[in-house]
């Protein structure tokens, strides 16, 4: 039980800082647009990652400088475009949105690459995932397992809180002004540790 609670409560002091991920999944469950299935795919690509990182494939991946160098470079540029967008969005143009859900269904596609991509090319998951959260797993030994179904839960539990959850933020969020001072404040603060990926 102490390995499954260690490793729920490891898990999500990681993955509540507000960063581009989490944003997006706060921005699609005001908009009511796909919240299942983006919830569903950012704790799924969670819960692989994590277990990646009990079975040891994180020390792998550190023993591969090129795998590592691919996944900064790949999140550097990916991050950085999204910060260069947002910042100009902050500043040129009008961010109040439909809350109504109704472009769900024209925007499906569009949502589980945008998902995909800020879950794959975001260097901190791999860093809270495989190396943080895989590393604490060996303090468990023969638990390590159950610690990461602790961990896993804790992902899902956050992901799905944290879309449903948002729809009581639409009528703040509807309004242009709310979303440009989330874009200004979160974009900046999670686009910087990328910066130091050339130089890694």
């Amino acid at each position: 039980m102490q390995a499954f609670i260690s490793g729920f409560f490891t898990s999500l002091s990681l993955i509540l800082a507000i960063g581009a991920q989490n944003a997006f999944v706060l921005k699609q469950g005001t908009k009511r647009e796909n919240i299942f299935i983006i919830c569903l795919i950012c704790a799924i690509s969670d819960a692989v990652l994590i277990f990646a990182g009990v079975f040891g494939l994180g020390s792998l991946v550190q023993s591969f400088p090129i795998i590592k160098q691919i996944a900064l470079y790949g999140g550097f540029l990916f991050l950085l475009f999204y910060a260069l967008k947002s910042f100009h969005s902050c500043f040129f143009k009008d961010l109040s949105m439909d809350t109504s859900g109704e472009n769900a269904r024209s925007n499906l596609k569009k949502n589980i690459l945008l998902t995909l991509a800020f879950t794959w090319l975001n260097p901190h998951v791999y860093l809270d995932t495989m190396i943080l959260i895989g590393s604490v797993s060996t303090k468990f030994k023969d638990e390590n397992l159950i610690f990461g179904v602790g961990a896993c839960l804790a992902s899902f539990c956050f992901f799905f809180a944290l879309g449903y959850l948002a729809r009581f933020l639409a009528p703040i969020f509807a309004r242009s002004i709310s979303w440009k001072i989330l874009e200004f404040f979160c974009r900046p603060h999670h686009a910087r540790p990328c910066l130091h990926a050339p130089f890694c």
